[in-house]
């Protein structure tokens, strides 16, 4: 068992990439404090803004695309100080929380209308993190759901329940 497969690989995890953004953020000259948590067993860092979160907002961009480049290279950060691949989250000004709600509201609609047809419903393309939700909500559910198509197009399935 490797060190990053413990809540105290995880923690370093958090601690390098919690690094790295520090830096990132004194580059920018943008404020922010940064928390740590290890969650559903990957590491979580999250920049938080310390008043108006507007600067921040600029770290996450158009649907959350900048966001999505900056947690690549923090898990980048991360692989090159510890040799280990990381599944670290970042979240910058609540977004992926925001996000997540969001998603999960799209997933019950989706549900409502499965149930109510009886015919499977196809969502809009989705990253990976947003594709984890929906199959978390459609789970709970009672019914299932698939991933199908390529990226960028990839997108979620809810099916009838058989």
């Amino acid at each position: 068992m490797s060190d990053t497969d413990n809540g105290k690989g995880l923690e370093a995890e958090g601690d390098v990439a919690a690094d790295f953004l520090e830096e990132l953020l004194d580059i920018l000259d943008m404020d922010g404090d940064i928390d740590i948590s290890v969650e559903a067993g990957r590491a979580k860092v999250a920049i938080i803004a310390d008043g108006p979160s507007q600067d921040l907002k600029r770290l996450v961009g158009p649907d959350g695309e900048v966001l999505d480049a900056l947690q690549d290279l923090a898990r980048l950060a991360v692989q090159s100080e510890t040799g280990e691949l990381s599944r670290l989250m970042l979240d910058i000004a609540d977004f992926r929380a925001g996000r997540r709600e969001r998603l999960a509201e799209q997933a019950r609609e989706a549900i409502a209308k499965v149930q109510e047809t009886g015919e499977s419903v196809s969502l809009s393309p989705m990253n990976a993190f947003e594709r984890k939700v929906v199959h978390d909500v459609v789970l709970e559910a009672g019914l299932s759901s698939e991933s199908e198509g390529e990226d960028p197009h990839r997108h979620v399935v809810v099916l009838p329940a058989s």
